[in-house]
């Protein structure tokens, strides 16, 4: 499964994970209002064994196939996805 990541001008170490490239549509319109520009920094191949820094990769896999994105949030941040939608 291709993954492309983005990162967020606007809010630090906030990182979006898209199913395609520049499949912003898929972002709920409040959430991407607040994440701002969003760059692109990396294209991955994911697999349930792929080993990443703050996600488990079949979770990650799930949220692609189910919304076509998921969302990074800082370490230590509370989670806030749900109000970011």
């Amino acid at each position: 499964m291709q993954c492309f990541v983005y990162k967020s001008l606007r809010r630090a170490d906030t990182f979006v994970y898209l199913a395609q490239r520049d499949g912003f549509a898929r972002l709920p319109e409040g959430l991407r209002a607040r994440l701002g520009e969003l760059q692109f920094v990396l294209e991955l191949v994911l697999h349930a064994q792929r080993r990443l820094a703050r996600v488990e990769a079949p979770v990650l896999m799930q949220a692609l196939d189910t919304h076509g994105f998921y969302l990074q949030l800082p370490p230590g941040e509370p989670d806030t996805r749900d109000a970011l939608d």
